[in-house]
């Protein structure tokens, strides 16, 4: 019983400083020095939330550019990978599947190498981004949906190259688009 009484304070100190102090410092600390993204980096247009900078969504319909698959419907609880094995079988028919629905939805990128990210879903299923170059092999596919002539095409691709990310510090990672500013940027065309 010696033991207990000073275990138990011990815990409970710990617990208040782990479990309440720490997190509630760091989120004070995002609050104030990332503001917007301390507070989950919503995009609002019109009043209304269209959704997270960091969260992948489905976007339906052949009007709007599609971003990678989700291995979790693109639902963050349960988010993850399928964690299939690179042999798996399922895995082969999941890629195949994705392949032949992209190409279903983009009859342009026929005879194209598919751009990675349309055919496999990212390690968290949540990924908000694609590269350029899976956004312009849906150029077609969105003109086609909204009726734009071959002006209104090229302005699709401006868009695209606005807003276009390049690599982090110039070395890290791959040139990038979030596929929520770019359908929100679609939508603000007239």
């Amino acid at each position: 019983m010696k033991a207990f009484w000073p275990a138990l304070k011990i815990f409970l100190v710990l617990t208040l400083i782990t479990g309440l102090a720490y997190p509630l410092a760091v989120t004070a600390f995002a609050r104030v020095f990332y503001y917007g993204k301390g507070g989950g980096s919503f995009i609002e247009r019109n009043g209304k939330t269209a959704g997270s900078e960091l969260i992948g969504q489905a976007f339906k319909g052949a009007g709007y550019f599609q971003g990678r698959p989700s291995a979790t419907d693109y639902s963050p609880l349960p988010s993850g990978g399928s964690n299939l094995s690179p042999v798996s079988l399922a895995l082969k028919k999941q890629v195949e599947a994705n392949t032949e629905a992209f190409l279903a939805a983009n009859p342009g990128a026929a005879g194209r190498q598919v751009p990675p990210e349309m055919v496999f879903a990212s390690a968290s299923g949540l990924d908000p981004h694609i590269t350029p170059g899976a956004a312009l092999a849906q150029v077609e596919k969105v003109a086609r949906a909204r009726g734009f002539d071959s002006g209104r095409k090229k302005e699709l691709v401006s868009l695209i190259a606005a807003l276009t990310k390049g690599r982090d510090l110039g070395i890290f990672g791959e040139s990038r688009i979030n596929v929520l500013k770019l359908n929100l940027g679609l939508d603000e065309m007239k």
